[in-house]
């Protein structure tokens, strides 16, 4: 879907959402992934010692949500979210300026990365949905 790509492509901010112990979705504005294959896999920074983490290890299921608010148009994402803590992970999106949340530097224990692999997506645009499985 090269129009969902589009929008992935121009949003600056998604929304992440994890599942908490009791089941219910918990949303979290996040900085759009810095690296990405299409749109089935997608790399985001966060802190080791987030809640969202610590969600994701207990269930990975996860959805990525983008958005115009311009046209009105929406993208959501649903797959699974490893963390991955591995130096080769870390280096693959660490940018300049980072240390500012992550003091230590790239090998800062509360540094890692989520890499969302999606599975299905459904695309909202002028009035219409469409439903996709990411292959």
């Amino acid at each position: 879907m090269n129009i969902a790509l589009k929008l992935v492509e121009k949003s600056k901010n998604i929304v992440v959402s994890s599942i908490d112990d009791q089941g219910y979705p918990n949303a979290k504005m996040m900085f759009n992934a810095r690296e990405r294959d299409g749109i089935k896999y997608f790399y985001l920074t966060t802190n080791t010692s987030s809640l969202r983490v610590s969600q994701f290890k207990k269930n990975p299921k996860a959805s990525l949500y983008f958005s115009d608010t311009r046209f009105f148009k929406g993208l959501m994402l649903l797959g699974d979210i490893e963390v991955l803590t591995d130096e080769k992970s870390k280096e693959l999106i660490w940018r300049d300026g980072d240390e500012i949340y992550y003091p230590l530097g790239v090998t800062d224990p509360d540094y890692c990365v989520l890499k969302f692999t999606g599975k299905s997506g459904r695309y909202y645009s002028k009035f219409k949905s469409t439903e996709f499985i990411i292959e």
